[in-house]
């Protein structure tokens, strides 16, 4: 009875990480949205912030964002600690197939993930809250387009930003596969174009996201 409810727990865990990191997904995109009309320039891109910032909508759906957050990581910890007691003794022969590979190292792209996500909010959204200064040459606390064009044309920013989307873009490839899993949607005819759809939305992410800094590197004018 214990060892069933015990697997029933851990199914249930399951289905919140995938719906978790679905929702999480899809924030991802609206965010990437948001962030390339930094290409455009600083009028497109305040305009979107100043939209975002009055709608109560949008402000509801911070807490709904970092309570997502929060549940996809303390269940991805209780999950890999799970896993990691359910087999205590390491296979004589490593798994070779390309889900295992990206599956067993789901961890320690996670904490990677979670470090620049840190490192990002005390850059950004805590100097919006007043909790860090707001760095020099940034008019006030809301002035994210100055706070960008300063961070990105720092080199070592800008490559530690770009090596943390290249964790999160093999993260978000196996996590894509792994939500329908969970949620019981592997079937053989679909799940392939599943796969696909999953690389495909792993690496927009990764170049949408890289080409930000790589634009304020090399291309911006200012």
């Amino acid at each position: 009875m214990k060892k069933s409810v015990l697997s029933l727990s851990s199914l249930s865990h399951k289905y919140v990480m995938a719906l978790a990191g679905l929702f999480l997904m899809l924030f991802l995109v609206f965010h990437l949205a948001t962030n390339l009309l930094m290409l455009v320039g600083r009028e497109a891109f305040e305009g979107a912030v100043q939209f975002l910032t009055v709608n109560p909508l949008v402000k509801a759906m911070e807490y709904v964002l970092f309570a997502g957050f929060l549940i996809h990581i303390i269940l991805g910890v209780l999950i890999w600690v799970h896993n990691t007691r359910s087999r205590p003794v390491k296979y004589h022969v490593p798994l070779k197939t390309e889900t295992a590979a990206f599956s067993r190292f789901m961890i320690h792209t996670g904490v990677i993930i979670f470090i620049f996500l840190v490192i990002h909010l005390i850059n950004f959204y805590f100097v919006k809250l007043g909790l860090t200064p707001v760095p020099e040459g940034a008019a006030d606390s809301h002035d994210f387009f100055s706070m960008a064009v300063i961070k990105f044309k720092n080199p070592w920013y800008s490559g530690f930003y770009i090596l943390s989307f290249v964790f999160l873009g093999f993260h978000l490839y196996h996590a894509f596969q792994s939500a329908f899993q969970s949620l019981g949607l592997n079937h053989d005819k679909y799940f392939p174009a599943i796969k696909v759809i999953g690389a495909i939305y792993s690496i927009i992410i990764f170049i949408g996201f890289s080409s930000i800094p790589v634009y304020f590197l090399f291309l911006y004018p200012g």
